[in-house]
């Protein structure tokens, strides 16, 4: 896969963090995702989060799947440690990482094929193991890389490019990790950078695993009618819509939200979805409150955002597992394997 690299150009009137960097020095690769994709709009609240808190780009270890989402890694921070694992596999390289070195910031960008189909098992795990890292899981309803076929969040009643309506019920990612146990959930919308920028600051900082859905437009592949995460562009009525090989420019869905207010955010094919942000005397410490809020949501018809649940009190993987302080990958090979006498003690425990 090729990626083209962005001009060094640092203008001298850039603001600069605490570490004396820029935002430029927090970006990666120019985007090969098509033009008004939702998931570039959640990069820039990556690399925002990321230059406000002034982490030190090699001091941050990011890791993808597999899927249009997946690809997004490249697009940020082209100092930090990478690693772009197999279809649904990432939660668990996560996980070996971070077991290895505890020191590092992680951040997982995942999508709705990559975390609820196939890598569903490896996220409840990550989850139940609360594993000290930041998921962002950029949620479109459908597979972008192999043509638009529905995903695992899609709604029933969803209809296809090709007409076939979705009748399986969606598995929805902040109900699922509200039920494994997360401690930080957190929904948004990609075109609303108010709201995702401070979510993914607080992400980052959380002890333990932070999830956040993070509804985001496909321009391509549901840019049709009846679809309710239709964010695609529709032709001109001279003009029979090109499926797979031609994506017009389209211009960046943005929208802020109100408190105790419904939001409602037109798509590129016309279509609107509706998001209602928490009041300000919801409380995010309460699961059963948060679950049942989530209920009352969709049963409007509308897509919950904000901070939904919050366990400040969590303990992380280490903390369960009792590791040393030190990252393993800074103990001396002889402290890791004391040889076969010192393994031979350790069994006659367990005889």
């Amino acid at each position: 896969m090729t990626y083209i690299t962005k001009p060094a150009v640092r203008h001298p009137a850039l603001e600069k963090n605490a570490l004396g960097l820029t935002r430029r020095d927090y970006e990666g690769a120019m985007s090969t995702l098509c033009a008004g994709c939702g998931h570039d709009s959640i990069t820039a609240s990556i690399i925002q989060a990321f230059f406000e808190l002034a982490i030190p780009p090699h001091r941050a270890a990011k890791l993808s799947g597999i899927g249009c989402s997946s690809k997004a890694t490249a697009y940020f921070m082209n100092e930090a440690h990478g690693f772009n694992g197999v279809h649904g596999r990432m939660p668990a390289i996560a996980t070996g990482a971070n077991a290895a070195n505890r020191d590092l910031v992680y951040i997982g960008i995942s999508g709705d094929g990559d975390s609820l189909s196939i890598g569903l098992g490896q996220l409840c795990h990550a989850i139940r193991r609360n594993v000290n890292m930041l998921y962002v899981l950029e949620n479109n309803g459908v597979y972008g890389l192999t043509k638009g076929q529905f995903s695992a969040s899609a709604d029933v009643g969803t209809v296809s490019k090709r007409g076939e309506v979705n009748r399986h019920g969606p598995i929805d990612p902040v109900s699922l990790a509200l039920t494994v146990g997360a401690t930080f959930v957190a929904r948004s919308f990609s075109g609303d950078r108010k709201q995702l920028v401070p979510i993914l600051k607080a992400g980052l900082t959380h002890r333990g695993f932070a999830i956040v859905d993070v509804i985001s437009p496909c321009v391509t592949f549901n840019d049709h009618e009846g679809s309710t995460k239709s964010y695609a562009h529709t032709r001109t009525h001279s003009y029979e819509v090109v499926q797979t090989d031609f994506v017009p420019l389209m211009t960046e869905i943005t929208a802020e939200q109100d408190r105790d207010d419904v939001t409602a955010v037109t798509m590129h094919d016309g279509s609107t979805v509706m998001f209602r942000s928490v009041a300000e005397d919801y409380d995010p410490t309460d699961r059963d409150a948060a679950l049942s809020f989530l209920r009352a949501s969709q049963a409007k018809g509308e897509v919950a955002t904000g901070l939904l649940y919050l366990e400040d009190s969590s303990e992380d993987m280490h903390a369960f597992e009792n590791t040393v302080d030190r990252p393993l990958v800074d103990v001396p090979f002889g402290d890791l394997c004391p040889g076969s006498a010192t393994l031979e003690e350790l069994q006659k425990e367990w005889r």
